[in-house]
């Protein structure tokens, strides 16, 4: 069993928060297409990195669902559809296999 987690931006590069909309519309093909998600979208969690130097952040909120197998291809489209939809260079999504207890 794999805990896939992405990690989306609250607002654009230029500031802009994104609409309820848009995080409804992750959590329903997610919800959709594995049966459940958690998603925890009340108190942001803060992103921090560097690059080149300068320092950078954002304030995401983050979506997880279980799979028994990650199809790497359907990853990696979905990833490319969020950049695209959220306007970004690059969204975390990152699997973790899990044991479950």
């Amino acid at each position: 069993m794999h805990l896939v987690q992405i990690l989306l931006p609250l607002s654009d590069n230029a500031g802009r928060r994104f609409d309820g909309a848009a995080y409804g519309r992750v959590r329903t093909e997610l919800s959709e297409r594995f049966g459940g998600i958690t998603s925890f979208t009340r108190a942001p969690a803060e992103g921090v990195w560097k690059e080149g130097g300068h320092t950078s952040h954002d304030d995401i909120v983050v979506f997880e669902v279980m799979a028994r197998e990650i199809d790497q291809g359907w990853w990696e489209n979905y990833r490319a559809e969020l950049e695209r939809r959220f306007r970004q260079e690059t969204i975390v999504v990152r699997a973790i296999k899990v044991e479950m207890l």
